[in-house]
C-alpha cells in the first residue's frame, strides 16, 4: 500500500544532489559561494536521505496502517524541515556572483521554500488518515502520492538554473553537495523490533535522488 508513496518519493526534487560534474574554470568568488552554500546544505541532504529510508522501509505488505502512518508523517516533517533549512542557506549565502545570480537565488529560496510548505501539508493529510479502515487508508495513500508526483514535476526549474553553468561547476566540486547515504531511519519511526519491516513509509528516496 506504501509502494506507490515510496515509488513517488522517489521522483522528488530536492536541491544539488543532481551535481556531478567537475570543472575547475569556475573563478574563486564563485567558488566560495559554493562553498558557503554547500557546508550548510550537508546536513539537510542527510535528513531527506534518512526520511526517504525510512519510508521505503515501511512498504511492506503487511506493514501496519498506524506504522505507516507514524513513519510516513515524521518523515514528511523531517523532509519539510530540511526544505527549509536549505533555502536558509541559500538564502544567507547572497547571490552568487555571476550574471543574474540575484534572481536565481531568490527563485530558488522559493521553491525551497514552496517544496517546505509542501511537504508539511503532505504530512498533515498523513495525520488526517483513518487507519482503522485499510482500504480507505490505502486510497488516502494513493492521493498522498499523487500529490508527491505534482510537487516533484512542478517545482525544480529555479534550482536546475542554479545548479547550471558557473555556480552549478563550482558547487559540483563541493563534498557538502554531493549525495549522502541514508543512515539508520529517523528515531520517530518505528523499529525493526517491532516485527514489521519498514519499507514503505519513507520520502526520502525520492527526495535524496534529486538533491
Amino acid at each position: 500500500m506504501n509502494k506507490k508513496l515510496a515509488a513517488a518519493l522517489s521522483g522528488g526534487a530536492v536541491l544539488v544532489l543532481t551535481l556531478s560534474g567537475c570543472s575547475d574554470d569556475s573563478d574563486n568568488k564563485v567558488n566560495d559561494w559554493a562553498k558557503k552554500v554547500c557546508d550548510q546544505v550537508q546536513p539537510q541532504l542527510q535528513k531527506i536521505a534518512n526520511a526517504n529510508a525510512a519510508i521505503q522501509q515501511q512498504t511492506a505488505d503487511n506493514s501496519k496502517p498506524a506504522d505507516v502512518q507514524k513513519t510516513d508523517s515524521a518523515a514528511f516533517q523531517q523532509i519539510s524541515q530540511a526544505y527549509k533549512a536549505l533555502g536558509s542557506a541559500v538564502q544567507s549565502a547572497g547571490a552568487p556572483p555571476v550574471d543574474g545570480g540575484e534572481t536565481t537565488q531568490k527563485e530558488a529560496v522559493k521553491e525551497l521554500n514552496a517544496s517546505s510548505v509542501a511537504y508539511a501539508n503532505l504530512k498533515t493529510k498523513v495525520d488526517a488518515l483513518d487507519t482503522k479502515d485499510q482500504a480507505k487508508f490505502a486510497d488516502g495513500l494513493k492521493g498522498i502520492a499523487d500529490e508527491l508526483n505534482k510537487i516533484s514535476t512542478n517545482g525544480d526549474q529555479a534550482l536546475k538554473k542554479l545548479q547550471s553553468g558557473e555556480v552549478g561547476s563550482a558547487m559540483a566540486k563541493q563534498k557538502g553537495c554531493q549525495k549522502p547515504t541514508a543512515s539508520a531511519p529517523p528515531a520517530s519511526a518505528p523499529s525493526a523490533e517491532s516485527g514489521s519491516p519498514s519499507k514503505s513509509a519513507s520520502p526520502s528516496a525520492s527526495a535524496s535522488e534529486k538533491v
